[in-house]
């Protein structure tokens, strides 16, 4: 599930194999999925007070949707660095950057663990990133260090529950997601994590977050496609792991079958849980 996700990640320090791959469909989906997550994740960063001329790391940088976002909102005193370890993706970014006219976005290929700064930053900020990490708190850790007294550390992450519960009442979505989670589950992504951010927090000496939760309903192609792409992304996992997706049918026609399910219905599909919680990091702590 990435979004902006998520991609080559890291685990504490230790470099992980991104599931979703970083090829040109993925960068697509990415950015697809971003124009409708945008207001969610905006939201939870004007809520945790990210503002004009801040400085903000942004962690798991992918194609830079997450890394535009934050540089509107800190506007032309501000400044957006982005930590990835995708080299191509980086490419497409610093490409995508340009073309949108933000020079006060640059990124950084390296890991979290690696990351160094002269001069601190007032926020650190991921969305759909600490699932694919083995060890979150290390990280959050790490990026408390780089983060100023009284600064932000904001992210997004999912809960995949609430998603499934509501995607029974639809059997054709609900195979998709169920199969979709499990494959998801062994390629070594926390599919609950956003419920587990409090504790995560608290294990990485940050205050108790603030917390809330939000879920997308709609009947358009985004809410029935986005299960079918995560699917075409996860192609490779699926073949390693000898998973059938013979229970969804042809799979070249999901999406138009998922579609027509749901407007059969005269329903909505959900888009999976997000979670998203902040806290500041307490006064007087020390920025390394």
């Amino acid at each position: 599930m990435a979004t902006t996700h998520a991609r080559n990640a890291t685990q504490g320090g230790t470099p992980s194999s991104y599931a979703l791959g970083n090829t040109d469909a993925e960068h697509d989906r990415l950015i697809r999925q971003a124009a409708y997550l945008a207001p969610v994740t905006e939201r939870l960063f004007r809520e945790a007070g990210i503002g004009p001329g801040h400085r903000v790391l942004e962690l798991g940088s992918g194609v830079g949707d997450v890394a535009m976002l934050v540089a509107r909102l800190v506007g032309p005193t501000g400044q957006v660095i982005g930590v990835e370890r995708d080299s191509r993706s980086i490419a497409r970014a610093m490409a995508r950057v340009g073309d949108a006219g933000l020079p006060n976005v640059s990124f950084t290929e390296c890991d979290v663990s690696e990351m160094r700064s002269s001069k601190p930053f007032d926020a650190a900020v991921g969305r759909f990133i600490l699932q694919w990490v083995s060890d979150p708190v290390a990280v959050l850790r790490c990026l408390s260090q780089l983060v100023c007294p009284g600064g932000v550390l904001a992210f997004q992450e999912v809960s995949y529950a609430p998603f499934l519960a509501l995607c029974a009442r639809l059997p054709l979505l609900s195979t998709t997601a169920s199969l979709l989670h499990e494959i998801m589950c062994h390629s070594g992504a926390n599919m609950e994590i956003g419920i587990e951010l409090h504790q995560m927090f608290l294990e990485a000496d940050l205050p108790a977050p603030s917390m809330r939760i939000e879920m997308l309903l709609g009947s358009e192609p985004n809410f029935t496609r986005w299960t079918y792409d995560l699917l075409s992304s996860l192609r490779r996992q699926i073949q390693l792991r000898n998973v059938s997706l013979e229970p969804l049918g042809d799979f070249d026609t999901l999406p138009q079958r998922l579609q027509a399910e749901v407007a059969m219905s005269k329903t909505v599909a959900p888009f999976v849980a997000m979670v998203g919680a902040w806290a500041r990091k307490p006064a007087g702590e020390a920025v390394l």
